[in-house]
């Protein structure tokens, strides 16, 4: 038994999702092999081989790679997939991408966001906005699997020693192109891999009352800033600054949120946080439920406060 996880890279380097999925393939009990698919991506081949648990790294490489259409990634899944019992993702926005081709050509059930391994056939996954856990079981010959990635340790980027094997590349599909990407670029950390989120909601009652309240606390805790789907759909943050079922899930070691009630399509989405601090002048506001500390303040007195206090 194999499993083979799909790495999402850059080119250049290993990105961070991956490692939680190299975690999860490990927990299924067998050899965990990593499929690299990119272009002039043999520096991102390396790293994934140094990956402390990794027994092989496989290595597509190819101009129609360059932009990773979804298209002619999944090819190149279905290309290398015979032999392999699981093919596991990342549950990103890429991730998300191609898995449920690769399980359509296959004609198999994707089992998605999975956060639990309990035996290579049985996983645990949330349901109803992770207000209930669902096992599922299958009985599918090969696996196709997204993970959740703040529910499984990152593997160490060290302490590997894996041999990197060329694989041949599949053909451009020709069925896509890449037109153009626009990418937002930001001096704080990315919201996902962030070790710190401070997040606003619909309270704050205005764009510029968002950037005015919450940018002074992220810059002081050299935080990532994230956002309700309330305050995103007003207009006061950014669509990737929501955090959330709809938005992306995160797990930082500290998370603040500021006048956001909590609503269990945003809890879902941060729940897994090491220490969640909530700002909320409504004593009912359901935010407290699964805060470790909450402050029922006026947030745009309390935060500005404990801006100079820090």
């Amino acid at each position: 038994m194999t499993a083979l996880v799909i790495a999402e890279h850059d080119n250049a380097s290993i990105k961070a999702a991956t490692l939680n999925v190299i975690t999860a393939a490990k927990a299924l009990g067998g050899d965990v092999h990593v499929l690299v698919v990119g272009s002039n991506a043999g520096a991102a081949a390396a790293a994934a081989a140094q990956i402390a648990g990794v027994a092989k790294v496989l290595h597509a490489d190819g101009a129609q790679f360059a932009d990773g259409l979804a298209e002619n990634v999944a090819a190149q899944v279905l290309a290398v997939a015979s032999g392999y019992s699981h093919l596991l993702f990342p549950a990103t926005a890429s991730g998300k991408n191609v898995s449920p081709r690769v399980a359509a050509k296959l004609d198999v059930a994707q089992v998605s966001e999975i956060t639990k391994v309990i035996s290579p056939d049985t996983f645990e996954r949330p349901i109803y906005a992770g207000n209930a856990i669902a096992t599922v079981q299958s009985a599918d010959a090969v696996k196709v699997l997204t993970v959740r990635g703040t529910a499984f340790d990152a593997a160490a980027t060290t302490g590997g020693s894996a041999a990197v094997e060329s694989v041949a590349a599949v053909a451009d599909s020709g069925t896509s192109t890449f037109v153009g990407r626009e990418v937002t670029k930001s001096e704080r950390p990315e919201l996902t891999a962030a070790k710190i989120i401070v997040s606003g909601g619909r309270a704050l009652g205005s764009a510029e009352k968002f950037n005015e309240v919450m940018s002074p606390l992220a810059d002081k805790l050299g935080a990532a800033l994230g956002a309700s789907r309330a305050a995103v759909d007003a207009g006061y943050a950014p669509n990737d600054w929501q955090v959330g079922q709809t938005g992306k899930i995160v797990a930082p070691q500290l998370y603040v949120a500021c006048g956001i009630s909590g609503a269990i399509q945003h809890l879902a989405g941060m729940k897994d946080s090491k220490v969640i601090v909530a700002i909320n002048k409504d004593p009912e506001a359901p935010i407290f439920q699964v805060a470790d500390f909450g402050l029922e303040a006026d947030l745009f007195t309390a935060v500005p406060e404990l801006v100079k206090a820090l």
